[in-house]
């Protein structure tokens, strides 16, 4: 099941910058070792991204160690609007990266929002 939100701060005027935050659990059947190393290629995937992207303004996957949180994985992402996040999407080293978290993590929660 996949979940995403976006949120409008409405109570702020000016240009608001667009936070997107994903989080995800390792799927099943992989070992602790697999779980690690496919964490990391999808942290480098994702952040390879820094600064190629017009509008991307920051990018960086987190990889849960600690056993008080639900997620393994989380992806903060801040874009400087909506067309950026398409643009984003859009982006073949994105597509490249996003269908390898499909294969490999489950559980996708999705909440975008603006700061």
């Amino acid at each position: 099941m996949v979940y995403c939100i976006m949120l409008r701060n409405y109570e702020q005027g000016g240009a608001d910058m667009l936070r997107h935050i994903i989080t995800w659990n390792y799927g099943d059947g992989f070992s602790g070792d697999e779980n690690r190393e496919n964490a990391l290629k999808i942290k480098e995937g994702f952040e390879a991204l820094s600064g190629t992207i017009d509008g991307l303004v920051e990018i960086k996957v987190y990889i849960n160690e600690l056993p008080t949180s639900n997620k393994d994985l989380a992806l903060n992402c801040l874009f400087e609007d909506e067309e950026a996040l398409v643009r984003y999407k859009a982006d073949p080293g994105h597509q490249k990266t996003s269908s390898f978290v499909k294969s490999v993590m489950q559980s996708r929660a999705c909440i975008d929002y603006y700061e």
